[in-house]
């Protein structure tokens, strides 16, 4: 009878400050969401909290957090692109007194030497206590 090894999973790096742009490190911020420890308090909350999912390619709580009505089976994450930054420019809505809210937002990013920012207005609404991403309308 042969023994098999399981071999380690290659940690995903983390790093320091959160990659949301909130003046907090990346395991008190968005990382306590990421590992099922905490859940988004506001739409904004869950919004810079999928960012960060996307800078640190955790595409596992990205689908957790997308409505079942619009989620994909998975999420194609672009190896070359490097998202570098967050600006959230308003909300309406999405508080704890909310069920529904949106957060318009420009996530900016890197690729191929190249920068571009992704701008867009986003739904959330609350599914079983929890905020969940809806979908977007991209503007220019």
């Amino acid at each position: 009878m042969s023994r098999r090894t399981r071999r380690p999973q290659p940690a995903r790096p983390t790093p320091a400050s959160c990659p949301c742009g909130l003046p907090a490190a990346y395991d008190a911020c968005c990382g306590r969401l990421h590992r099922g420890e905490a859940q988004a308090a506001t739409a904004e909350q869950l919004m810079r909290s999928r960012y960060s999912a996307f800078a640190i390619r955790d595409e596992a709580y990205l689908l957790r957090s997308w409505h079942p009505t619009t989620r994909p089976p998975r999420v194609e994450l672009d190896p070359g692109l490097r998202w570098v930054r967050l600006e959230i420019l308003g909300s309406t809505d999405g508080t704890a007194f909310h069920q529904a809210g949106t957060v318009e937002f420009r996530a900016h990013y890197a690729e191929g030497g190249r920068t571009g920012e992704l701008h867009e207005n986003s739904r959330f609404v609350r599914d079983g206590g929890a905020w969940v991403y809806v979908d977007g309308d991209s503007l220019p």
